[in-house]
């Protein structure tokens, strides 16, 4: 789908299905987003966190519900690394690999407008 490849400001084409392919393999999250557009030079995840970033916070002394999860830097930072792991892991090219991070508490629905009746993610 032509929304699904973007420029960055360096003129480098992104595919971003094959990069979230690439995220989705986290086993810390449910649902990756990739974006990036042209007047930016990196690519930004947006995420759901699933039942293994709580595991991993139990484990590492983050306390709280899912909603102080997310806010807490040392979460983010995992996840990022883990990201950043993965895209090494599959031979992303450096424009390739997300640099920043939202993390998101609340899964993504059709009734949010936030993916297709086919369960695509929506692109702005």
């Amino acid at each position: 789908r032509k929304k699904n490849i973007f420029k960055l400001s360096q003129g480098e084409y992104v595919a971003v299905e094959k990069l979230e392919s690439t995220y989705k393999k986290s086993k810390l999250l449910d649902q990756v987003w990739v974006y990036g557009n042209s007047f930016k030079s990196s690519l930004v995840a947006v995420a759901v966190p699933g039942a293994g970033l709580q595991a991993w916070a139990a484990s590492n002394g983050v306390a709280g519900d899912m909603d102080a999860i997310v806010q807490s830097p040392a979460a983010k930072k995992a996840v990022l690394d883990e990201l950043q792991a993965l895209a090494k892991g599959d031979k992303l090219k450096g424009f390739e690999v997300v640099k920043a991070l939202h993390l998101d508490a609340k899964p993504w629905t059709i009734d949010d407008d936030l993916l297709t009746p086919t369960f695509k993610l929506k692109r702005p």
